[in-house]
């Protein structure tokens, strides 16, 4: 199942329908009155009893999500608006499905959620790299430990790409956002679940988000910022068929324990992973050519070789101002490797082309 586009005027439809009488909207702090979505849902809104939850945590954490399931639980919507970034999403998305807290820690965990009766979902993204508006996982922190809960019940039933609601972003949400999508795109090439359909998404994902991306975060506007969502878009339904892989699995305690915004984070590791990758070509067990997939690469950033490859994303970072020496970040990495380590999430790195040991992992810190 793929979750619905909707034109803002399909919008006001679906929601002026006799059909929906409440409506949670899940959005961040001052987002839904920064981004002028207040003012834009005023009139729809007005005939329907409506309930907003401002979420306060920069990260999806479990112990925020379980205010929000009992709210849900307390106003019983029948339908559910996220507007925001990731974590605004992640939130809604399990809401959806889950009326029940029994035993929620650990299906979280597992990824084995108690799927009740789902309460339909609209996704409006506030930033341009998430991708969560078409993926079918969420992301939950457990005590700084990131869990992936997956499945296609959590996908939103519909999305809508709304430009000026990208506006009031700060650059450093960009740059990190931006970057994230562009990532997304790229570890989906090289995904050991990678298909012919997800490579088309990440090409087309990389194609708009590399040409629109610095242009983007010096001298943003409603047409760069809509290429910009659409580019994320594209990368969110390429991840959702091929997951991500080594960066985003080592992102997540970057980010929990050392609050390095989320893209940010991957951006640390993305030159180092695909250096790896590289020179591991022969250890490749993967069911496609991964040479191939790097030629590919080298065609989408014009680049020649690996070498220019990684001088190139670089060139990209630094104007993005995403700082990638881990002692200016405040992580140090021979003091904190087990603590880093204790947070790498496993089922992503699993979908690595090279298979990837602890020592593999401890060997690409320091010396890629």
């Amino acid at each position: 199942m793929s979750a619905l586009y909707l034109s803002f005027a399909s919008i006001k439809k679906k929601i002026l329908h006799k059909s929906i009488k409440k409506i949670l909207l899940i959005s961040g702090k001052n987002t839904y009155y920064k981004t002028g979505a207040k003012e834009k849902f005023r009139s729809i809104l007005e005939s329907k009893e409506t309930f907003l939850y401002i979420k306060n945590s920069t990260i999806p954490d479990y112990y925020e999500l379980k205010k929000i399931i009992n709210y849900k639980n307390l106003v019983k919507p029948d339908f559910i608006i996220a507007i925001g970034g990731g974590c605004v999403m992640d939130y809604a998305k399990i809401c959806s499905v889950v009326n029940s807290q029994k035993n929620l820690k650990e299906k979280i965990i597992n990824s084995d959620l108690f799927y009740g009766q789902k309460t339909k979902v609209l996704a409006i993204p506030t930033t341009t790299g998430s991708g969560a508006e078409v993926t079918s996982n969420a992301v939950i922190y457990i005590d700084n430990i990131k869990y992936s809960v997956e499945g296609e019940d959590i996908k939103p039933d519909f999305y809508s790409i709304i430009p000026e609601f990208l506006i009031s972003s700060n650059f450093k949400i960009d740059a990190s956002s931006g970057f994230d999508a562009i990532s997304q795109a790229t570890e989906s090439l090289f995904s050991q679940k990678s298909t012919h359909e997800s490579v088309l998404f990440a090409k087309k994902s990389l194609k708009i988000l590399l040409k629109n991306y610095i242009t983007f975060l010096g001298k943003k506007n409603l047409n760069n910022a809509y290429k910009m969502a659409v580019g994320a878009n594209l990368a969110g339904k390429a991840i959702s068929i091929s997951k991500t892989t080594a960066p985003h699995a080592l992102s997540y305690p970057f980010t929990a324990i050392y609050n390095v915004p989320h893209g940010h984070a991957v951006s640390l590791t993305l030159n180092k992973f695909l250096k790896f990758n590289y020179f591991n070509l022969n250890r490749s067990n993967c069911n496609f050519d991964l040479k191939a997939r790097f030629q590919l690469l080298f065609n989408l950033t014009n680049t020649k070789n690996l070498n220019e490859l990684d001088y190139y994303l670089l060139k990209l970072k630094k104007k993005a101002h995403l700082e990638q020496n881990f002692f200016k970040l405040g992580v140090n990495v021979n003091k904190d490797f087990y603590k880093i380590i204790k947070g790498l999430n496993e089922q992503r790195l699993k979908n690595n082309p090279i298979k990837i040991s602890i020592k593999d992992i401890q060997y690409i810190l320091k010396k890629f």
